[in-house]
């Protein structure tokens, strides 16, 4: 089986500005891989090319074994994009948004008939919130909408899962028991991840693989070789290091 993402000498500026550089890189099935890196880094910006979103300047980026601007599969692919605030008066309900998520499948005219209603309702149970179907999304916690949006990527029945900040202003209760669901799809529905973050301790502890990027690969491999303060000087500069605590 071919990976499900593979990069190639990639490379990407906007403009005169470099920001990915030489990135080698493959997901296949069953990781679960987090990127770190300080601002500026190019962690969105490699994401957005793993999608077909940008064009790489240099190199080769692959997904399901396709170029991403020519990949039509889409409802293999699930993604969370970095989370913005929603308004609270928006009069969208939570199984609307997640229904949205099956237009790669059904066309932007398709109906929504009763298998798909089933589906929504299916992932909603998955993240805990299918008490919540009709309530305006806008009403709920940052908490509760990052597991909408995760819903709605999940109900086109993705193979690939990928997540730009999905911690970014969760609060640390919904932080674990978003961990908790991410190894579940994971480790039980075979679903690989693709995860952001700027959180080095809980994603090294969460994750089977990480990249550590700084325009740059630093580093690609599994979470406990890369804790050092060797590693983390050459990422994030000498003014970091590791401390170690009893809990």
């Amino acid at each position: 089986m071919r990976p499900y993402i593979e990069l190639e000498d990639v490379g990407f500026a906007y403009g005169e500005v470099s920001v990915l550089d030489g990135i080698n890189l493959t997901v296949e099935a069953g990781d679960f891989l987090g990127i770190i890196g300080p601002n500026g880094s190019g962690k969105t910006t490699l994401l957005r090319i793993m999608l077909g979103l940008l064009e790489p300047a240099r190199g080769v980026a692959r997904l399901f074994g396709h170029p991403p601007s020519s990949f039509r599969q889409w409802g293999r692919v699930g993604y969370v994009p970095q989370k913005a605030a929603l308004d609270a008066t928006l009069p969208v309900t939570v199984d609307e948004v997640v229904a949205s998520g099956l237009v790669s499948a059904l066309g932007l005219l398709g109906r929504i008939g009763a298998p798909e209603r089933r589906r929504i309702s299916e992932v909603l149970g998955h993240v805990g919130m299918q008490a919540h179907a009709a309530a305006r999304i806008g009403a709920l916690s940052s908490g509760q909408q990052q597991r909408v949006l995760i819903a709605r990527a999940l109900v086109s029945k993705p193979e690939l899962l990928i997540l730009d900040e999905p911690t970014g202003g969760v609060d640390p209760e919904a932080q674990t028991s978003l961990y908790a669901l991410l190894h579940h799809l994971n480790r039980e529905r075979d679903v690989a991840l693709i995860m952001v973050s700027h959180d080095i301790g809980a994603v090294a502890k969460e994750v089977t693989k990480l990249a550590c990027l700084n325009r740059r690969l630093i580093f690609h491999g599994r979470p406990g070789d890369f804790l050092s303060d060797a590693a983390l000087t050459a990422l994030y500069g000498p003014s970091v290091r590791v401390i170690s605590h009893e809990h």
